[in-house]
């Protein structure tokens, strides 16, 4: 009896987090509609994101990659736009084929690159187009059971309601994007560290002033893992100064954090967010997987604050399009403060800043917990 209802168990998780994960939306890289060229919408913005994957290409039509792991770095660019008819926390993302770019999100002009200097360059090209002081990188590692299209959609969306003022480049893994394939995620996470290393050193030949890293979910775990290889072989905060590092949902093991977040430098840790909710649905299916062991982003935010990190805990916020495990991006309030941060002229959070991170949040539902 036991074993049978441990079956039915394993079972009824595995069809929850289908359900938790992203719906089988099309994938739209390169579409286009021949009705409605994204040239002829007025008020349209638009977004070029750099990519940098450990993905497989792909042949099927907008998906641009794969979910097969690709034994090197591939690397290439897309312009996402954002209909004029956009609401703050949502991604009016196409539910079918082609992409309207009046009312929703559509991502054009896919380019490969196949030298790193070419990738450089063309990274180099848009930051010349900011004004100094908005010279920086915004680098977006994507987190479990995510598409290539996924990924750049949420990206795209996250850029634009923060108001990034910098470049945005995405790292996105092999993810099968498929619910019931987390051990496949993990794995593909784990193989893809190297490749974290790979993009750090070709990012730091940029000319960019400064960079952030946000990553969610298991994203977290990997670039947690970057930063703790870069911080042994003594390569950490030698590049390009590192702003921010803020990690969204975090699904890390808790006794594996604490592990990696010890091996940081304290200045490493205080440029370090948590964004956690504990009602994070996905993270409670994670921790059962886990065999109960909690993740990061559902542990007592009292305890990560200990670790030295500033913890921002969202249980309260209720207004997420995205779900629990999204409210990074799925709630107007959460999203646009980040953005705030992001574009301060000082690291938010920072003592003696123009506007910290405490005074963006003042009259949010928002508890911050600072070491």
């Amino acid at each position: 009896m036991k074993r049978h209802f441990g079956t039915r168990s394993l079972i009824s998780t595995l069809v929850l987090l289908v359900l938790v994960g992203c719906s089988a939306a099309p994938e739209i890289i390169g579409i286009r509609n021949a009705n409605v060229p994204v040239e002829s919408v007025e008020d349209l913005t638009k977004h070029r994101i750099f990519i940098m994957s450990t993905r497989g290409s792909s042949e099927v039509a907008g998906a641009f990659y794969s979910s097969v792991r690709a034994p090197e770095l591939g690397m290439a660019s897309v312009d996402a736009t954002v209909p004029p008819t956009h609401v703050v926390g949502v991604l009016e993302r196409p539910k079918r084929l082609p992409p309207d770019p009046r009312t929703e999100f559509t991502v054009v002009n896919p380019i490969v690159y196949s030298t790193d200097a070419a990738f450089i360059s063309g990274i180099n090209r848009e930051l010349a187009k900011r004004a100094p002081g908005d010279r920086k990188l915004l680098i977006f590692v994507h987190g479990f059971n995510n598409t290539a299209s996924d990924a750049v959609l949420r990206l795209s969306q996250f850029v634009e309601d923060t108001d990034f003022q910098g470049v945005p480049v995405l790292f996105t893994w092999a993810s099968a994007a498929k619910g019931t394939r987390y051990v496949y995620d993990l794995n593909s996470a784990l193989i893809a560290r190297p490749e974290v290393r790979n993009l750090a050193a070709i990012l730091n030949r940029t000319k960019a002033e400064s960079v952030d890293v946000f990553a969610h979910s298991m994203g977290t775990f990997l670039t947690m893992e970057g930063l703790v290889h870069q911080q042994q072989t003594g390569r950490l905060g030698k590049g390009i100064p590192i702003d921010h590092i803020i990690l969204a949902s975090p699904d890390i093991d808790i006794d594996l954090f604490r592990t990696q977040i010890s091996a940081l430098h304290p200045s490493i840790k205080q440029r370090m967010f948590l964004l956690i909710s504990k009602d994070d649905a996905a993270l409670r299916l994670s921790r059962r997987i886990a065999g109960g062991v909690p993740r990061v982003g559902a542990a007592d935010a009292l305890e990560l604050e200990k670790l030295g990190v500033t913890v921002i805990d969202l249980s309260k916020i209720e207004d997420s399009n995205s779900g629990s495990h999204s409210k990074f991006a799925g709630s107007p309030e959460v999203v646009q403060l980040i953005g705030a941060g992001l574009n301060a002229n000082e690291r938010f959070g920072k003592t003696g800043s123009s506007t910290t991170f405490q005074e963006l949040l003042a009259n949010t539902p928002i508890m911050i917990l600072r070491n």
